[in-house]
């Protein structure tokens, strides 16, 4: 019989500790199927900082660095400049971690144009620590510590990484995706691959922004999560890809 679905062997065949509808079961997926795609599995190494992603290394069967809040992208850099042509490194990050106490770090390497993946998980809240704001939540967004909604007159407007990011020389690619339907999986997937094989042929940094869902802190069910994100979410953080120098030289030809 032909084989029509798999567990991906660069995914442990352990139940997973995220929230019923989280969405991060589905990015570990994703990003575990392109490892296999790509054959990388033996020279992986992933960073998982604090936050929601902080057990990653109990779901990823490739070498897994745990990272101090915030400082992925600077063991990464450590960890790919040490060896950097047997070496595929990926940091996995929320958005409390990446684009709060580790926008430094974020900046720096992309400006830097460090030779690493990042996989960004925007769900516009601190998930792990119980639900507070975040420097990508909403304006009007409840929270823990916003109960009467996001006033940018008190805590300035959320931060788009993407655009930001985008504003430099450094980075090879950025693009933003979800994974909140079938085919917004499918362009996820891509986006991942591609990221991943920009650091293979050393092109540079490649980061992908997923939005994501959190329907325990956000309050809902795991169904009006997704619908949220389609709602709100992408009309502040519109989907597309942000930069792409590659693609950009090559229509400059």
């Amino acid at each position: 019989m032909a084989v029509v679905f798999q567990k991906p062997k660069a995914l442990a065949d352990i139940p997973m500790h995220y929230c019923p509808g989280c969405t991060h079961g589905i990015i570990h997926r994703l990003v575990a199927e392109v490892i296999d795609e790509l054959g990388i599995e033996g020279k992986t190494i992933g960073i998982a900082p604090v936050g929601c992603s902080v057990m990653a290394y109990n779901y990823f069967t490739c070498d897994m660095i745990e990272a101090a809040h915030g400082r992925a992208p600077a063991i990464a850099t450590g960890v790919k400049r040490s060896d950097p042509e047997n070496h595929i490194v990926f940091t996995y990050q929320g958005d409390g971690d990446l684009a709060s106490i580790g926008m430094a770090e974020t900046v720096h390497a992309a400006a830097r144009n460090e030779n690493i993946t990042v996989i960004f998980v925007n769900n516009a809240i601190y998930g792990m620590t119980g639900g507070q704001m975040a420097p990508t939540s909403l304006p009007g967004q409840i929270t823990q510590t916003s109960p009467y909604g996001r006033d940018p007159k008190l805590c300035g407007y959320p931060i788009r990484v993407c655009e930001m990011l985008s504003q430099l020389e450094g980075p090879e690619y950025l693009e933003r995706v979800t994974v909140n339907s079938v085919a917004n999986i499918r362009k996820a997937k891509k986006a991942i691959k591609k990221a991943f094989q920009n650091q293979i042929d050393g092109k540079g940094f490649s980061l992908v922004e997923v939005v994501s869902s959190c329907p325990t802190n956000w309050g809902m069910t795991p169904q009006a999560a997704l619908k949220w994100i389609d709602d709100n979410m992408i009309p502040y953080y519109p989907l597309g890809v942000y930069k792409d120098r590659t693609a950009e030289q090559e229509a400059a030809k």
